[in-house]
């Protein structure tokens, strides 16, 4: 059997923390702009690093498993 909760939550993190999709931090007139579909190079940097920080926290300490099949 395969754990598929490393797909299913990369999928989903990556899907929520686009820079400028949902929200962006920091955002080009304010701290946190929502939907405005713009990016730059830094929110893009923001979003990587809360992107890794939970996707570390969820698969290596909460420690979450999928399993199917």
């Amino acid at each position: 059997m395969a754990d598929w909760a490393p797909v299913f939550i990369g999928l989903v993190l990556f899907i929520l923390l686009s820079p400028g999709l949902l929200f962006q931090i920091p955002g080009k007139g304010r701290m946190v702009e929502f939907g405005n579909f713009q990016t730059s190079g830094i929110s893009i940097l923001v979003h990587a690093v809360i992107y890794f920080a939970l996707i570390a926290i969820l698969i290596l300490a909460v420690n979450v498993h999928v399993f199917l099949g």
